[in-house]
């Protein structure tokens, strides 16, 4: 079974979010995805079966080290890059539909040269559900409660998975770090997961809940802050700007973000980026089925 290699979030190699792309899994059962994705120990690596008779459209499997998610960024918009590259025709623009066991999303794609695209995903209209008290949030991340933007509250949204959006200031990014696992105190917020973001520097970070990996590019994450900052009125309708994740892992990634609408009505949100080839490989045995 072949898979490709690709960066995204990044127009070079070696650098963005690191990603294995499956364009043919048809017949791998969840657990075999599962025990592939933590052999190649990808953050997350995505499984593509062509959905026929649908023109252009596929179903999708994405897994991290812990499981699926019903939902990512970064994968989607890299598995639509491998897709243009396989099925492109040779056209310079695509347009893809990934069907997730949860939800289908649109994906577009450009041609940018040999090894070179850009995607952007629609993540579809944000959801906001709450800002929880900021008492003890701080120091969830090792921070102070001066550390938290004074003029932007913490709040619960979710473009496809809920996460805490907690802007800071200053240097705070800086030093941010999950000091104990997050899952219960996360899920005391309705929360799944958690977004640090300075908004003056529009530069985000993210860890896994345990604290053990920080994520290089979050493009679900990117989701929630590009709807959070629109609904407070620090972007304009539609404006795309840049969000900066990965600075502190080594690999500094640039996701391009928008959300339509006004108030708690944002009702389009996109995130997209470059993405660069950097490997093709083949998998000489399959997990066992049962794993």
């Amino acid at each position: 079974m072949r898979f490709h290699h690709v960066d995204v979030f990044t127009d070079r190699p070696y650098s963005g979010n690191g990603l294995a792309v499956f364009p043919d899994a048809a017949g791998l059962t969840g657990p075999q995805m599962l025990a592939v994705t933590r052999e190649l120990r990808h953050f997350e690596s995505v499984f593509l079966v062509r959905d026929e008779p649908a023109e252009g459209t596929w179903r999708a499997r994405v897994f991290d080290l812990a499981g699926e998610l019903d939902f990512a960024g970064h994968p989607l918009v890299g598995a639509a890059a491998v897709l243009h590259d396989l099925h492109g025709g040779g056209a310079d623009r695509g347009a893809w539909t990934l069907r997730l066991p949860a939800r289908t999303v649109e994906v577009a794609t450009r041609r940018r040269g040999p090894g070179r695209y850009a995607s952007l995903l629609d993540q579809g209209p944000a959801v906001f559900l709450g800002r929880p008290d900021p008492s003890g949030l701080a120091a969830l991340f090792g921070l102070e409660p001066g550390d938290l933007d004074p003029g932007l509250p913490p709040e619960v949204l979710s473009t496809g998975l809920r996460y805490l959006v907690l802007p800071v200031r200053g240097d705070a990014l800086a030093r941010a770090r999950v000091v104990a696992p997050l899952d219960v105190p996360l899920a005391r917020l309705g929360a799944e997961f958690a977004y640090v973001l300075d908004a003056a520097a529009a530069e985000g970070r993210h860890w896994t809940n345990d604290g053990l990996v920080e994520d290089v590019a979050t493009g679900s994450g990117a989701g929630c802050g590009a709807a959070y900052l629109r609904r407070h009125g620090r972007t304009g309708d539609g404006e795309q700007w840049v969000l900066r994740q990965g600075r502190f892992t080594g690999r500094p990634s640039a996701m391009a973000v928008s959300a339509d609408g006004r108030g708690a009505d944002v009702r389009a949100v996109r995130v997209g980026g470059e993405v660069a080839f950097v490997a093709e490989g083949r998998l000489r045995e399959l997990p066992d089925p049962g794993r």
